[in-house]
């Protein structure tokens, strides 16, 4: 089969690959009929995971249907059209029982992309397939589905679950790129008072407006004052990061008010330094998190009742074989408009970030 393999920073390619086949008896193999690509595959290919080993077929997100199956797998069977999570669990290890399986010490958590092969290939090994794969109602197409795989578990759980979202709070979302996007989705969802995304990028803030935020701010202006306006100085109750650098976390700590949250989303590949100078007397709760998508099958339940605006996140799809074209546009997204990239499923046109006046 084919496979988007990293080689080392900077260089991958789509290459043949072996075949993967059952190694343990809670596998299944999985034929890929839509992938997308993360921000944390462009980090790996940047080098800021050094645990990713070359010759790693990558990705970690995948819809597609099971063609094999281990002897001890129970709740998917050959047929089954089913998403596979970016999270694997074992299920039996104290962290699995907990529900944090992003966590999981027995020979789960992020494993696919990550430390073994992952979904970017034509077909995929998912171990622990029990609870690993979830199946997929007729109602919710490929292309919704794969965004339920990762970034709208990471934003809902890690994002606004961890940042204690409550009716009547002012949230800031640092970040509207798809994890930041489908945050503002998701803590809508909890009746906030105002929402305020903040970005660089003038057609990113323009999708935040679409997805749902009521105020936006550009992160070279000063966002910070724009929200001391809102809430009479105070700062935002939640302040979800979802960038990953250092310039944006030190943003989010001047932002928050005392007894606030500050959700850390953001993949970082270098130090950010945290003011304890200043943040000590606060009262501050800050999280961190890897998603342990304990929260995917309320998600999918929610899509098939077309209660979450993943179709509006797909802004380009490409054949599978083209993965290379994704990537280019996917890491280029400031010149591109993407959002999220969807290979494998039928081609649309482009889906405008911004409408045209």
């Amino acid at each position: 089969m084919k496979g988007y393999v990293f080689h080392g920073p900077g260089q991958s390619a789509w290459e043949e690959v072996p075949d993967p086949d059952i190694k343990e008896p809670g596998d299944a193999i999985v034929r890929v009929d839509a992938v997308t690509i993360c921000g944390t595959d462009l980090h790996i290919l940047k080098g800021d995971v050094p645990e990713v080993r070359p010759g790693t077929v990558l990705g970690h997100e995948a819809v597609g249907e099971v063609v094999e199956i281990g002897g001890d797998v129970r709740t998917v069977r050959p047929g089954d059209r089913v998403l596979v999570s970016c999270i694997t669990a074992c299920g039996r290890c104290g962290y699995c029982r907990e529900g944090m399986y992003g966590q999981c010490r027995g020979g789960g958590g992020w494993i696919l992309g990550h430390r073994v092969d992952g979904t970017q290939a034509e077909y995929v090994r998912v171990p622990y397939a029990d609870l690993s794969v979830h199946p997929l109602p007729g109602a919710v197409a490929s292309e919704d589905a794969v965004l339920l795989a990762d970034i709208f578990p990471t934003a809902y759980e890690v994002g606004v679950l961890n940042g204690r979202v409550r009716p009547g709070d002012t949230v800031a979302v640092v970040g509207a790129g798809p994890v930041g996007l489908a945050a503002i989705a998701a803590a809508r969802l909890f009746s906030p008072e105002r929402i305020v995304a903040v970005d660089l990028a003038a057609s990113r803030l323009q999708a935040a407006k679409e997805f749902g935020a009521d105020a936006v701010a550009d992160a070279s202006e000063a966002p910070e004052q724009l929200i001391a306006d809102l809430t009479g100085e105070l700062g935002a109750d939640v302040v979800i990061e979802a960038v990953g650098l250092p310039e944006t976390f030190e943003l989010c700590a001047r932002m928050v008010r005392p007894g606030g949250h500050l959700a850390n989303v953001g993949v970082h590949g270098a130090p950010a330094t945290l003011h304890l100078e200043d943040l000590w007397i606060r009262n501050l709760t800050l999280t961190t998190g890897l998603v342990d998508t304990h929260s995917t099958p309320t998600l999918l339940r929610m899509a098939a009742a077309g209660r979450l605006p993943t179709r509006q996140m797909v802004t380009h799809t490409f054949p599978l074989d083209h993965m290379q074209e994704a990537y280019d546009v996917f890491g280029n997204a400031a010149e591109t408009g993407a959002l999220k990239v969807v290979l494998g499923v039928p081609q649309h046109e482009v889906v405008p970030v911004h409408p045209t006046v």
